[in-house]
Protein backbone atom coordinates (compact mmCIF):
# COMPACT_ATOMS: atom_id res chain seq x y z
CA UNK A 1 0.00 0.00 0.00
CA UNK A 2 1.26 3.16 -1.22
CA UNK A 3 1.84 6.41 1.68
CA UNK A 4 -0.98 8.05 -0.25
CA UNK A 5 -3.62 5.12 -0.02
CA UNK A 6 -2.99 5.09 3.65
CA UNK A 7 -3.39 9.04 3.79
CA UNK A 8 -6.70 8.48 2.09
CA UNK A 9 -8.01 5.51 3.76
CA UNK A 10 -7.03 7.44 7.60
CA UNK A 11 -9.32 10.33 6.65
CA UNK A 12 -11.80 8.78 4.65
CA UNK A 13 -14.73 8.46 7.26
CA UNK A 14 -13.45 12.45 8.03
CA UNK A 15 -14.12 13.36 4.17
CA UNK A 16 -17.17 11.63 3.81
CA UNK A 17 -18.63 13.84 6.64
CA UNK A 18 -16.40 17.47 5.90
CA UNK A 19 -19.04 19.96 4.06
CA UNK A 20 -17.95 21.10 1.14
CA UNK A 21 -16.41 24.20 1.11
CA UNK A 22 -17.79 26.20 -1.78
CA UNK A 23 -21.18 24.76 -2.75
CA UNK A 24 -22.36 27.60 -4.99
CA UNK A 25 -19.05 26.87 -7.43
CA UNK A 26 -19.92 23.19 -7.20
CA UNK A 27 -23.15 23.41 -7.88
CA UNK A 28 -22.09 25.53 -11.23
CA UNK A 29 -19.39 22.47 -12.01
CA UNK A 30 -22.04 19.99 -11.58
CA UNK A 31 -24.91 21.72 -14.24
CA UNK A 32 -21.93 22.28 -16.85
CA UNK A 33 -20.95 18.57 -16.84
CA UNK A 34 -24.25 17.70 -16.72
CA UNK A 35 -24.66 19.96 -19.63
CA UNK A 36 -22.28 17.28 -21.67
CA UNK A 37 -24.27 13.88 -20.87
CA UNK A 38 -27.25 12.16 -22.33
CA UNK A 39 -28.87 9.59 -21.10
CA UNK A 40 -27.02 6.92 -22.65
CA UNK A 41 -23.59 8.09 -21.29
CA UNK A 42 -20.80 6.39 -20.36
CA UNK A 43 -19.02 7.97 -17.61
CA UNK A 44 -15.62 7.30 -15.76
CA UNK A 45 -14.50 9.39 -12.64
CA UNK A 46 -11.16 9.21 -11.32
CA UNK A 47 -10.63 10.12 -7.98
CA UNK A 48 -13.90 10.00 -7.16
CA UNK A 49 -13.37 9.92 -3.68
CA UNK A 50 -16.41 8.96 -1.26
CA UNK A 51 -18.82 9.34 -4.39
CA UNK A 52 -20.76 12.51 -3.95
CA UNK A 53 -19.95 13.48 -7.32
CA UNK A 54 -20.48 10.39 -8.98
CA UNK A 55 -23.90 10.49 -6.93
CA UNK A 56 -25.51 13.95 -7.97
CA UNK A 57 -24.37 12.94 -12.06
CA UNK A 58 -25.92 9.25 -11.77
CA UNK A 59 -29.72 10.55 -13.09
CA UNK A 60 -27.49 12.24 -15.98
CA UNK A 61 -25.55 9.57 -17.08
CA UNK A 62 -26.65 5.81 -18.54
CA UNK A 63 -23.40 4.37 -16.51
CA UNK A 64 -20.50 5.67 -14.52
CA UNK A 65 -17.18 4.02 -13.53
CA UNK A 66 -15.99 5.43 -10.33
CA UNK A 67 -12.34 4.86 -8.76
CA UNK A 68 -10.15 5.47 -6.18
CA UNK A 69 -7.05 4.17 -5.06
CA UNK A 70 -8.12 4.03 -1.50
CA UNK A 71 -10.74 1.20 -0.44
CA UNK A 72 -11.92 2.75 2.63
CA UNK A 73 -13.43 5.96 0.17
CA UNK A 74 -14.90 3.28 -2.05
CA UNK A 75 -16.38 1.47 0.62
CA UNK A 76 -18.32 5.30 2.00
CA UNK A 77 -19.17 5.71 -1.68
CA UNK A 78 -20.80 2.74 -2.18
CA UNK A 79 -22.44 2.39 1.19
CA UNK A 80 -23.97 5.71 0.25
CA UNK A 81 -25.02 5.35 -3.32
CA UNK A 82 -27.07 1.86 -1.98
CA UNK A 83 -29.04 4.45 0.65
CA UNK A 84 -29.77 6.63 -1.78
CA UNK A 85 -30.80 3.94 -4.12
CA UNK A 86 -28.14 4.44 -7.05
CA UNK A 87 -28.12 1.55 -9.30
CA UNK A 88 -25.67 2.97 -12.33
CA UNK A 89 -22.39 3.57 -10.45
CA UNK A 90 -19.83 0.88 -10.73
CA UNK A 91 -17.13 1.50 -8.38
CA UNK A 92 -13.31 -0.11 -9.03
CA UNK A 93 -9.88 0.16 -6.60
CA UNK A 94 -6.94 1.36 -8.32
CA UNK A 95 -4.17 4.00 -9.82
CA UNK A 96 -6.30 5.37 -12.37
CA UNK A 97 -2.84 5.49 -15.13
CA UNK A 98 -2.31 1.34 -13.99
CA UNK A 99 -6.04 -0.01 -14.63
CA UNK A 100 -7.03 -2.17 -16.99
CA UNK A 101 -9.76 -0.65 -18.73
CA UNK A 102 -10.85 -0.69 -22.51
CA UNK A 103 -9.51 2.18 -25.15
CA UNK A 104 -12.36 3.94 -26.48
CA UNK A 105 -15.18 2.98 -23.96
CA UNK A 106 -16.28 6.34 -22.49
CA UNK A 107 -18.30 9.16 -23.48
CA UNK A 108 -16.82 11.49 -20.51
CA UNK A 109 -13.40 11.05 -18.50
CA UNK A 110 -14.07 13.22 -15.05
CA UNK A 111 -10.94 13.96 -12.84
CA UNK A 112 -12.43 16.60 -9.83
CA UNK A 113 -10.06 17.55 -7.50
CA UNK A 114 -7.48 15.08 -8.04
CA UNK A 115 -4.77 16.05 -10.94
CA UNK A 116 -2.58 17.83 -8.26
CA UNK A 117 -2.37 15.12 -6.15
CA UNK A 118 -1.25 12.46 -9.02
CA UNK A 119 3.02 11.78 -9.20
CA UNK A 120 2.46 11.77 -12.63
CA UNK A 121 -0.91 13.98 -14.25
CA UNK A 122 0.62 13.81 -17.73
CA UNK A 123 0.24 10.04 -17.89
CA UNK A 124 -3.14 9.90 -15.98
CA UNK A 125 -4.47 12.74 -19.41
CA UNK A 126 -2.73 10.63 -21.87
CA UNK A 127 -4.80 7.33 -20.22
CA UNK A 128 -7.65 9.70 -20.20
CA UNK A 129 -7.10 10.30 -23.99
CA UNK A 130 -6.68 6.52 -24.90
CA UNK A 131 -10.14 5.68 -23.00
CA UNK A 132 -12.32 8.32 -24.80
CA UNK A 133 -14.24 7.81 -27.54
CA UNK A 134 -13.49 10.03 -30.64
CA UNK A 135 -15.32 13.45 -29.35
CA UNK A 136 -15.03 12.56 -25.91
CA UNK A 137 -14.85 14.84 -23.14
CA UNK A 138 -12.25 15.44 -20.23
CA UNK A 139 -13.30 17.49 -17.00
CA UNK A 140 -11.41 18.34 -14.36
CA UNK A 141 -11.12 21.17 -11.53
CA UNK A 142 -7.60 21.51 -10.81
CA UNK A 143 -5.54 23.37 -7.92
CA UNK A 144 -2.90 25.40 -9.37
CA UNK A 145 -0.97 26.55 -6.34
CA UNK A 146 1.35 28.91 -8.52
CA UNK A 147 -1.89 31.03 -9.31
CA UNK A 148 -2.13 33.18 -6.42
CA UNK A 149 -1.59 30.43 -3.44
CA UNK A 150 2.34 29.98 -3.94
CA UNK A 151 2.61 31.26 -0.56
CA UNK A 152 1.32 27.61 0.53
CA UNK A 153 5.18 26.24 -1.44
CA UNK A 154 7.32 26.16 2.01
CA UNK A 155 4.23 24.95 4.01
CA UNK A 156 3.16 21.90 2.46
CA UNK A 157 6.38 19.84 3.19
CA UNK A 158 5.73 20.73 6.77
CA UNK A 159 2.21 19.74 6.54
CA UNK A 160 2.69 16.41 5.12
CA UNK A 161 5.57 15.44 7.57
CA UNK A 162 2.83 16.23 10.31
CA UNK A 163 0.23 14.21 8.24
CA UNK A 164 -1.83 17.55 7.76
CA UNK A 165 -1.53 17.14 3.81
CA UNK A 166 -1.45 14.38 0.74
CA UNK A 167 1.29 14.95 -1.22
CA UNK A 168 0.36 17.87 -3.45
CA UNK A 169 2.26 18.95 -6.28
CA UNK A 170 2.84 23.21 -7.49
CA UNK A 171 1.94 23.85 -10.85
CA UNK A 172 0.26 26.79 -12.23
CA UNK A 173 -2.69 27.20 -14.76
CA UNK A 174 -0.46 27.69 -18.13
CA UNK A 175 1.27 24.26 -17.38
CA UNK A 176 -2.04 22.96 -16.87
CA UNK A 177 -3.12 23.74 -20.08
CA UNK A 178 -0.31 22.78 -21.89
CA UNK A 179 -0.30 19.69 -20.39
CA UNK A 180 -3.95 19.30 -21.50
CA UNK A 181 -2.93 20.31 -24.80
CA UNK A 182 0.08 17.98 -25.03
CA UNK A 183 -2.30 14.97 -24.10
CA UNK A 184 -4.15 16.37 -27.23
CA UNK A 185 -7.33 17.46 -26.25
CA UNK A 186 -8.94 21.10 -27.45
CA UNK A 187 -9.88 23.31 -24.78
CA UNK A 188 -13.49 23.77 -24.93
CA UNK A 189 -14.17 26.04 -21.54
CA UNK A 190 -12.77 27.14 -18.81
CA UNK A 191 -13.54 29.03 -15.51
CA UNK A 192 -12.16 29.97 -11.43
CA UNK A 193 -14.66 31.94 -9.15
CA UNK A 194 -11.71 33.66 -8.11
CA UNK A 195 -7.82 33.75 -9.43
CA UNK A 196 -6.68 31.66 -6.86
CA UNK A 197 -9.73 28.94 -6.61
CA UNK A 198 -9.29 25.54 -8.04
CA UNK A 199 -9.37 25.96 -12.54
CA UNK A 200 -12.34 24.08 -14.19
CA UNK A 201 -11.73 23.05 -17.71
CA UNK A 202 -13.84 21.64 -20.22
CA UNK A 203 -11.73 19.83 -23.00
CA UNK A 204 -12.60 17.49 -25.78
CA UNK A 205 -10.97 14.62 -27.64
CA UNK A 206 -10.47 15.52 -31.26
CA UNK A 207 -13.16 13.37 -33.69
CA UNK A 208 -12.54 11.34 -36.15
Amino acid sequence: MTQAQRWWDKIAEKYSNDPIADVESWEFKLAKIRDKLTADSRLLEFGCGTGGTARRLANAAGSILATDISGEMLRIAEARGDEEGVTNIRYQRGDFVELDLPEGEFDMVLGMSILHLLEDRQAAMDKAMRLLKPGGVFITSTACLMDGMWFMVPILPIGRMLGAFPPVKVFGSKALRREIADAGFELDYEWRPKPAAALFIVARKPAD
